[in-house]
């Protein structure tokens, strides 16, 4: 099966809006594979990663509106960082 690509996107920073690695929003990363892109918070990429997989290989969740995006949290409890992944 094909993958497809999909764009991570900072979309926000909940709580004090501050990233402890520095990320903000409006940062941004193509995916194909399954390797942390440049820049990317360790932590986030494996919470973003079963979402992340499934984008890829053509699935969907059914909470999601559009079947070609998904939003996801940071684990980060004190300022959790809200990804948009887009499937394209």
């Amino acid at each position: 099966m094909e993958s497809k690509q999909v764009t991570i996107t900072v979309k926000e920073i909940l709580g004090k809006g501050v990233c402890s690695y520095g990320l903000k929003p409006g940062d941004s990363w193509v995916v194909s594979s399954e390797e942390i892109p440049p820049k990317m918070c360790a932590w986030a990429f494996q919470a973003i990663f079963p979402f992340l997989t499934v984008l890829r290989f053509g699935g969907e969740f059914p909470w999601e509106k559009d079947k070609d995006k998904a939003i996801v949290c940071c684990p980060d409890p004190h300022n959790a960082v809200v990804f948009k992944l887009e499937r394209k």
